[in-house]
Protein backbone atom coordinates (compact mmCIF):
# COMPACT_ATOMS: atom_id res chain seq x y z
CA UNK A 1 0.00 0.00 0.00
CA UNK A 2 1.47 3.30 -1.11
CA UNK A 3 1.15 6.42 1.04
CA UNK A 4 2.25 10.03 1.13
CA UNK A 5 2.85 11.98 4.31
CA UNK A 6 2.04 15.70 4.38
CA UNK A 7 1.67 18.38 7.02
CA UNK A 8 -0.09 21.69 7.41
CA UNK A 9 1.85 23.69 10.03
CA UNK A 10 2.81 20.53 11.89
CA UNK A 11 -0.63 18.89 11.67
CA UNK A 12 0.45 15.75 9.79
CA UNK A 13 -1.63 13.37 7.71
CA UNK A 14 -1.10 10.16 5.81
CA UNK A 15 -2.63 10.45 2.34
CA UNK A 16 -3.82 7.15 0.88
CA UNK A 17 -5.79 6.46 -2.29
CA UNK A 18 -8.63 3.99 -1.90
CA UNK A 19 -7.68 2.48 -5.26
CA UNK A 20 -4.38 1.33 -3.71
CA UNK A 21 -6.07 -0.50 -0.83
CA UNK A 22 -6.40 -4.27 -0.83
CA UNK A 23 -9.11 -4.00 1.83
CA UNK A 24 -11.20 -1.08 3.14
CA UNK A 25 -9.73 1.00 5.93
CA UNK A 26 -11.06 0.27 9.40
CA UNK A 27 -10.77 2.25 12.65
CA UNK A 28 -8.22 -0.29 13.93
CA UNK A 29 -6.13 -0.01 10.76
CA UNK A 30 -6.17 3.78 10.89
CA UNK A 31 -5.17 3.75 14.55
CA UNK A 32 -2.21 1.47 13.85
CA UNK A 33 -1.03 3.50 10.85
CA UNK A 34 -1.17 6.72 12.89
CA UNK A 35 0.83 5.18 15.75
CA UNK A 36 4.33 6.64 15.57
CA UNK A 37 5.92 3.65 17.29
CA UNK A 38 4.36 0.64 15.58
CA UNK A 39 2.97 2.32 12.46
CA UNK A 40 3.91 5.32 10.36
CA UNK A 41 2.70 8.11 12.64
CA UNK A 42 0.29 10.96 11.98
CA UNK A 43 -2.59 13.09 13.23
CA UNK A 44 -4.94 11.35 10.84
CA UNK A 45 -5.48 9.71 7.46
CA UNK A 46 -6.77 11.38 4.31
CA UNK A 47 -8.43 8.66 2.26
CA UNK A 48 -8.83 9.78 -1.34
CA UNK A 49 -12.06 8.03 -2.30
CA UNK A 50 -12.41 9.24 -5.87
CA UNK A 51 -10.75 11.66 -8.28
CA UNK A 52 -12.45 13.22 -11.28
CA UNK A 53 -10.24 15.80 -12.94
CA UNK A 54 -9.92 18.74 -10.55
CA UNK A 55 -12.39 17.29 -8.03
CA UNK A 56 -11.63 14.75 -5.32
CA UNK A 57 -13.76 13.13 -2.65
CA UNK A 58 -11.97 12.63 0.66
CA UNK A 59 -12.68 10.83 3.93
CA UNK A 60 -10.80 12.30 6.91
CA UNK A 61 -9.96 9.78 9.64
CA UNK A 62 -8.86 10.72 13.15
CA UNK A 63 -6.23 8.52 14.80
CA UNK A 64 -8.84 7.12 17.21
CA UNK A 65 -10.69 5.67 14.21
CA UNK A 66 -13.48 8.24 14.13
CA UNK A 67 -14.29 10.21 10.98
CA UNK A 68 -14.06 14.00 11.00
CA UNK A 69 -16.73 16.09 9.29
CA UNK A 70 -14.08 18.55 8.06
CA UNK A 71 -10.45 19.56 8.47
CA UNK A 72 -8.97 22.79 7.15
CA UNK A 73 -5.44 21.41 7.18
CA UNK A 74 -6.61 18.10 5.73
CA UNK A 75 -8.50 19.67 2.84
CA UNK A 76 -5.58 22.03 2.18
CA UNK A 77 -3.22 19.06 1.94
CA UNK A 78 -5.65 17.21 -0.32
CA UNK A 79 -6.00 20.33 -2.48
CA UNK A 80 -2.21 20.68 -2.85
CA UNK A 81 -1.93 17.01 -3.72
CA UNK A 82 -4.73 17.20 -6.30
CA UNK A 83 -3.46 20.45 -7.82
CA UNK A 84 -0.09 18.81 -8.42
CA UNK A 85 -1.70 15.68 -9.85
CA UNK A 86 -4.10 17.58 -12.12
CA UNK A 87 -1.57 20.28 -13.07
CA UNK A 88 -4.15 22.89 -12.04
CA UNK A 89 -4.14 25.77 -9.59
CA UNK A 90 -7.85 25.57 -8.74
CA UNK A 91 -9.40 22.38 -7.40
CA UNK A 92 -12.42 21.17 -5.44
CA UNK A 93 -12.33 18.89 -2.38
CA UNK A 94 -15.55 17.18 -1.26
CA UNK A 95 -15.73 16.06 2.38
CA UNK A 96 -19.03 14.64 3.55
CA UNK A 97 -21.74 17.18 2.79
CA UNK A 98 -19.32 20.09 2.37
CA UNK A 99 -17.43 21.18 -0.74
CA UNK A 100 -14.24 23.21 -0.39
CA UNK A 101 -13.01 25.22 -3.38
CA UNK A 102 -9.27 25.79 -3.21
CA UNK A 103 -6.69 27.78 -5.13
CA UNK A 104 -2.93 27.34 -4.99
CA UNK A 105 -1.50 30.86 -4.96
CA UNK A 106 1.70 32.01 -6.63
CA UNK A 107 3.31 32.10 -3.18
CA UNK A 108 2.58 28.39 -2.73
CA UNK A 109 0.00 29.09 -0.04
CA UNK A 110 -3.48 27.62 -0.51
CA UNK A 111 -6.64 29.72 -0.33
CA UNK A 112 -9.73 27.74 0.66
CA UNK A 113 -13.40 28.70 0.67
CA UNK A 114 -14.41 26.77 3.80
CA UNK A 115 -18.15 27.50 3.67
CA UNK A 116 -20.49 28.71 6.37
CA UNK A 117 -19.45 29.32 9.97
CA UNK A 118 -22.12 29.52 12.66
CA UNK A 119 -21.25 31.31 15.90
CA UNK A 120 -23.44 30.80 18.95
CA UNK A 121 -23.92 33.07 21.95
CA UNK A 122 -21.27 32.87 24.70
CA UNK A 123 -22.17 30.46 27.46
CA UNK A 124 -20.81 29.27 30.78
CA UNK A 125 -19.72 25.66 31.18
CA UNK A 126 -19.35 23.97 34.56
CA UNK A 127 -16.36 21.63 34.51
CA UNK A 128 -16.77 20.64 38.14
CA UNK A 129 -13.37 22.00 39.11
CA UNK A 130 -14.15 25.45 37.66
CA UNK A 131 -16.50 27.34 35.38
CA UNK A 132 -15.38 28.68 32.04
CA UNK A 133 -16.96 30.89 29.39
CA UNK A 134 -16.89 29.65 25.82
CA UNK A 135 -18.31 30.51 22.44
CA UNK A 136 -19.70 27.52 20.48
CA UNK A 137 -18.88 27.56 16.78
CA UNK A 138 -19.70 25.22 13.91
CA UNK A 139 -17.45 25.07 10.85
CA UNK A 140 -19.17 21.94 9.63
CA UNK A 141 -17.60 20.39 12.74
CA UNK A 142 -18.05 21.53 16.37
CA UNK A 143 -15.73 23.90 18.24
CA UNK A 144 -15.58 25.51 21.66
CA UNK A 145 -13.60 28.75 21.65
CA UNK A 146 -12.33 29.90 25.04
CA UNK A 147 -10.71 33.28 25.59
CA UNK A 148 -7.90 32.10 27.86
CA UNK A 149 -4.13 32.15 27.57
CA UNK A 150 -3.20 29.26 25.21
CA UNK A 151 -0.55 27.89 27.53
CA UNK A 152 0.13 24.25 26.50
CA UNK A 153 -0.43 22.94 30.03
CA UNK A 154 -3.79 24.71 30.20
CA UNK A 155 -4.73 23.39 26.74
CA UNK A 156 -3.91 19.85 27.87
CA UNK A 157 -5.89 20.28 31.10
CA UNK A 158 -9.02 21.98 29.78
CA UNK A 159 -9.08 20.38 26.33
CA UNK A 160 -10.23 16.87 27.30
CA UNK A 161 -12.62 18.20 29.96
CA UNK A 162 -14.44 20.33 27.40
CA UNK A 163 -14.18 17.77 24.57
CA UNK A 164 -15.97 15.10 26.63
CA UNK A 165 -18.40 17.38 28.50
CA UNK A 166 -22.05 16.38 28.36
CA UNK A 167 -22.77 19.75 26.70
CA UNK A 168 -21.22 18.20 23.57
CA UNK A 169 -22.72 14.73 23.11
CA UNK A 170 -20.70 14.20 19.93
CA UNK A 171 -17.58 15.70 21.56
CA UNK A 172 -15.99 18.93 20.37
CA UNK A 173 -12.77 20.55 19.24
CA UNK A 174 -11.38 23.12 21.66
CA UNK A 175 -9.40 26.32 21.10
CA UNK A 176 -7.86 28.52 23.80
CA UNK A 177 -7.07 31.94 22.38
CA UNK A 178 -5.52 35.26 23.30
CA UNK A 179 -6.39 38.44 21.37
CA UNK A 180 -3.21 40.25 20.30
CA UNK A 181 -4.84 43.14 18.44
CA UNK A 182 -7.70 44.17 16.17
CA UNK A 183 -6.66 41.63 13.53
CA UNK A 184 -4.46 39.12 15.32
CA UNK A 185 -4.80 36.31 17.84
CA UNK A 186 -2.79 33.44 19.26
CA UNK A 187 -4.43 30.05 19.75
CA UNK A 188 -3.76 26.61 21.19
CA UNK A 189 -5.59 23.57 19.83
CA UNK A 190 -7.13 20.46 21.34
CA UNK A 191 -8.62 18.35 18.56
CA UNK A 192 -11.46 15.92 19.08
CA UNK A 193 -10.21 12.39 18.62
CA UNK A 194 -6.60 13.53 18.34
CA UNK A 195 -5.55 15.57 21.37
CA UNK A 196 -3.19 18.53 21.36
CA UNK A 197 -2.02 19.47 17.86
CA UNK A 198 0.26 22.13 16.47
CA UNK A 199 -2.43 23.63 14.28
CA UNK A 200 -6.01 23.29 13.07
CA UNK A 201 -7.53 24.94 10.02
CA UNK A 202 -11.15 24.73 11.15
CA UNK A 203 -9.96 25.68 14.66
CA UNK A 204 -8.40 28.84 13.25
CA UNK A 205 -11.66 29.60 11.42
CA UNK A 206 -13.64 29.04 14.64
CA UNK A 207 -11.35 31.22 16.75
CA UNK A 208 -11.39 34.03 14.17
CA UNK A 209 -15.17 33.84 13.67
CA UNK A 210 -15.81 33.91 17.43
CA UNK A 211 -13.45 36.86 17.80
CA UNK A 212 -15.20 38.79 15.05
CA UNK A 213 -18.68 37.96 16.38
CA UNK A 214 -17.70 39.02 19.90
CA UNK A 215 -16.09 42.26 18.68
CA UNK A 216 -12.53 41.28 19.64
CA UNK A 217 -11.15 41.27 16.07
CA UNK A 218 -12.15 42.40 12.59
CA UNK A 219 -11.15 42.05 8.96
CA UNK A 220 -8.56 39.50 7.84
CA UNK A 221 -7.45 37.84 11.07
CA UNK A 222 -3.92 36.51 11.51
CA UNK A 223 -4.11 33.36 13.64
CA UNK A 224 -0.82 32.33 15.24
CA UNK A 225 -0.63 28.68 16.26
CA UNK A 226 2.21 26.59 17.72
CA UNK A 227 2.97 25.27 14.23
CA UNK A 228 2.81 28.59 12.38
CA UNK A 229 0.40 31.15 10.96
CA UNK A 230 -2.94 30.93 9.17
CA UNK A 231 -5.12 33.76 7.86
CA UNK A 232 -8.90 33.80 8.14
CA UNK A 233 -11.60 36.15 6.91
CA UNK A 234 -15.34 35.82 7.46
CA UNK A 235 -17.81 37.51 5.11
CA UNK A 236 -20.93 39.32 6.21
CA UNK A 237 -22.86 36.21 5.18
CA UNK A 238 -20.77 34.06 7.52
CA UNK A 239 -18.62 32.40 4.84
CA UNK A 240 -15.03 31.69 5.92
CA UNK A 241 -11.90 31.88 3.79
CA UNK A 242 -8.73 30.20 5.05
CA UNK A 243 -5.19 30.73 3.74
CA UNK A 244 -2.19 28.64 4.73
CA UNK A 245 0.57 26.27 3.61
CA UNK A 246 0.74 22.53 2.96
CA UNK A 247 3.94 20.58 2.49
CA UNK A 248 4.75 17.04 1.42
CA UNK A 249 7.09 15.21 3.79
CA UNK A 250 7.69 11.86 2.12
CA UNK A 251 6.24 9.00 0.13
CA UNK A 252 6.51 5.31 0.97
CA UNK A 253 5.06 1.84 0.90
CA UNK A 254 3.63 0.02 3.92
CA UNK A 255 5.58 -3.20 4.55
CA UNK A 256 3.88 -6.45 3.63
CA UNK A 257 4.37 -7.78 7.18
CA UNK A 258 2.38 -4.87 8.62
CA UNK A 259 -0.34 -5.17 5.98
CA UNK A 260 -0.70 -8.89 6.69
CA UNK A 261 -0.94 -8.16 10.41
CA UNK A 262 -3.56 -5.45 9.86
CA UNK A 263 -5.70 -7.62 7.62
CA UNK A 264 -5.36 -10.85 9.58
Amino acid sequence: MRFEKWHGLGNDYLLIERADLERPLTPATVGRLCDGRTGIGGDGVLEIVDVDGIRAEVVIWNPDGSVAELSGNGTRIAASWLARRAAADQVVIAVGSRTVEAQVLVSGLVRQEMGSVEVGAPETLDLGCEQIELTPVSVGNPHAVIRRDPDPELVRRLGPLVEHHTRFPGRTNVQLMRVEGDDELTAGVWERGVGETRSSGTGACAAAAASIANGWCRGLVTVRLPGGTLWVSVSGEGEATLIGPAQEICTGVVARELLDELTA
